[in-house]
């Protein structure tokens, strides 16, 4: 049997994300093929093995105050291969790793390079493919040699808007042309953290003081008026695609609650869009997550303009949502892999990655 180490938790905004998408994996994963070690990381950064394993208790926080909790260090050692419990100086060996961690230090490509480092096979993409994945920058700049369509964008840095936001403002709307709306995001926050539409030069500002916030690189977008499509796609050197799901959130944009809280934004599968349109948001997605050099999964979202139906990237997750409520699963189990089954093959792509 395999020892499956489940990672749940993280230092990020994003860390209720990550109970909730762990929980869900744990109520589906298959117990009889899987020895779990499931190790919740706290917000301060403390790692614990949680034995008990209670989905529920993860999804409420609860579980940081069960009795029972041992201190485990992931050993970048890889004739460890796995775990070392501190107070005992057990080891435990890890055959291959879900990190069910969303945002920085989970889709960065940290957690990425220390199991790369212990030689432990994990579900997602490597080092390399994380990090331009979830800088936005970085992504635009590479998604630009594929031909896809995107929208326009301004780059702006934490030194140059210390030195003179109003500069930075100004250089940024000239750059989209002074076309009102703009979205401004931080390049390396996940689910809407730290977004904000501007409606003119005064939210753009402000905009981009919350965004600044958040991190130290943000990203200035042109409005795009369309359907927001998701398209999930799976595998290493080959992968494949979804059909397309669409959102249809009940609030401007979808939001952090939107996306996680709100069970009146409707998901459609498939998407409210052409066959046409549906076949090239899968194409483009495929394009988009090879040029990433991504593997095992990401979700790739796009806009589907409702003037001409023109399809334009938006964005990548590498860890996408795995809560009862997110399209990546959702999309699959339309095309009829179950979500125990999708667990199996997220896991069996690991193991294939790392042994060739």
């Amino acid at each position: 049997m395999l020892k499956l180490a489940v990672l749940f938790g993280g230092l990020s905004n994003e860390h209720s994300i990550s109970l909730l998408s762990s929980a869900s994996i744990l109520r589906n994963v298959d117990r009889n093929k899987y020895d779990l070690a499931v190790i919740g990381i706290t917000r301060d950064g403390a790692w614990f093995l949680y034995e008990n394993a209670d989905p529920d208790k993860i999804e409420s926080g609860a579980w940081e105050k069960e009795p029972g909790l041992r201190r485990a260090l992931l050993s970048p050692d890889r004739e460890t291969h796995g775990i070392i419990l501190p107070e005992t100086g057990e080891t435990m060996r890890i055959d291959v790793c879900f990190p069910v961690l969303h945002g920085m230090g989970g889709e960065d490509g940290t957690i990425q390079g220390l199991l790369t480092l212990a030689g432990i096979p994990f579900v997602g993409p490597g080092v390399a493919a994380s990090a331009n994945s979830m800088d936005k920058s970085l992504t635009k700049i590479i998604v630009d040699t594929t031909g896809v369509r995107q929208a326009d964008y301004y780059i702006a840095l934490r030194p140059d808007y210390e030195k003179n936001a109003q500069a930075v403002a100004r250089a940024a709307a000239e750059k989209l042309k002074n076309t009102y709306p703009m979205f401004v995001k931080p390049c390396s926050s996940g689910s809407s953290v730290g977004v904000a539409r501007a409606d003119d030069f005064d939210t753009l500002v402000s905009g981009l003081a919350e965004a600044f916030r958040w991190d130290t690189k943000v990203l200035v977008e042109e409005f795009i008026d369309g359907h927001e499509v998701e398209c999930a796609v799976l595998g290493n050197i080959d992968p494949v695609a979804s059909t397309v799901g669409e959102i249809a959130p009940t609030q401007t944009f979808y939001t952090f609650d939107a996306k996680y809280n709100d069970e009146t934004s409707a998901l459609y599968i498939p998407a409210h869009i052409s066959e046409e349109a549906i076949e090239t948001v899968r194409k483009n997605a495929v394009r988009v997550y090879t040029a990433l050099g991504c593997r095992g999964l990401s979700r790739v979202d796009f806009f589907c303009t409702y003037k001409d139906n023109e399809i334009v990237f938006n964005e990548i997750n590498t860890i996408p949502g795995f809560t009862s409520i997110s399209m990546y699963p959702k999309l699959f189990e339309h095309a009829g892999l179950s979500y125990p089954a999708l667990i199996d093959r997220l896991i069996e792509l690991a193991l294939e990655e790392a042994h060739g």
